[in-house]
């Protein structure tokens, strides 16, 4: 953001929004408060060996969601479908989002990611060939993807906080290609992607989306987009879809590695970003309980 800052056109609506946030981010930091009213839907993604006791895992998560809503660094934010009522503490029926799953290395991994509603309402799902305004036909290519991943941007405007960063999957079912499509969102920014292909895209993608003009919160500028990371999964032959997560530019995201006999930390945090959550993430009293059962 810092970089967005300084690449937008001095004296604009962008540039001015853009020094706004900046602000706030640095008094988000100061005060170790939430950088934006909206602390999103919290989702973890662990990783554990096999032997982990991972209901423990889940209750620990659990424990310290509502411990960090109780001192204010999480909003309240489940809320009942039906009712429309507040449950208070971020707990409920699918509340947080917890995806576990087994790996053959000797550490506990859990990755979080808070992404408000508003950029979430711009997420979006193309089914290929298909046709975009503005775009024409999109077909079943790496050009069809393009003009998907174009107007992903250009459909989130302001409503999505711009600039914002796209997580994408290429492929996968419906479902499942929205999961992918936000893990890609833990990727660092400064990334290459292994795949020359999807490299070249990711690259073509963050010079032609930050040429469209949307801008910060959609005031118009030269900054639309911090990043773009792409993956892609088999599918079946009937289906070409593409799913795209769209990002606020708070882009908060953070996680840790535990020793998976004592619990400890093992290799600091990763996915690094500064945000003010390392207080509560690290609940290390919380899994070491969970850990000691390996």
């Amino acid at each position: 953001m810092g970089m967005a800052g300084t690449d937008e056109m001095p004296h604009t609506q962008a540039s001015q929004a853009l020094n706004i946030i900046l602000s706030n981010i640095d008094m988000a930091e100061e005060d170790a408060g939430p950088i934006c009213q909206d602390t999103g839907m919290p989702t973890f993604y662990v990783h554990t060996p096999v032997g982990v006791n991972q209901i423990e895992i889940k209750k620990a998560i659990r424990a310290a969601v509502a411990e960090a809503t109780k001192l204010g660094k999480l909003r309240p934010n489940s809320v009942d479908s039906l009712t429309g009522k507040n449950s208070g503490d971020n707990l409920g029926p699918g509340t947080p989002v917890i995806h576990f799953e087994q790996w053959e290395q000797d550490e506990i991994e859990v990755k979080l990611i808070l992404k408000g509603g508003g950029c979430e309402n711009k997420n979006i799902q193309y089914s290929l060939p298909s046709t975009l305004d503005h775009l024409g036909r999109a077909d079943r290519s790496i050009e069809g993807v393009r003009k998907c991943l174009l107007h992903a941007v250009w459909q989130a405007q302001g409503q999505g906080c711009a600039p914002g960063a796209l997580g994408v999957c290429i492929g996968s079912d419906r479902a499942h290609g929205f999961d992918v499509a936000k893990e890609q969102l833990f990727r660092t920014l400064d990334d290459v992607n292994p795949d020359p292909v999807l490299a070249e895209l990711e690259a073509r993608i963050m010079t032609e989306a930050n040429a469209l003009g949307v801008g910060a919160m959609g005031f118009g500028g030269k900054v639309s987009l911090i990043g773009c990371k792409i993956a892609a999964a088999n599918r079946l032959p009937a289906s070409f879809f593409v799913s795209v997560a769209y990002s606020c530019w708070a882009f908060r995201r953070l996680g840790v590695r535990l020793e998976a006999g004592t619990g400890r930390s093992r290799a600091g945090f990763i996915a690094i970003h500064r945000v003010p959550w390392r207080r509560w993430l690290a609940a290390k009293a919380s899994l070491s309980r969970a850990a000691k059962l390996y």
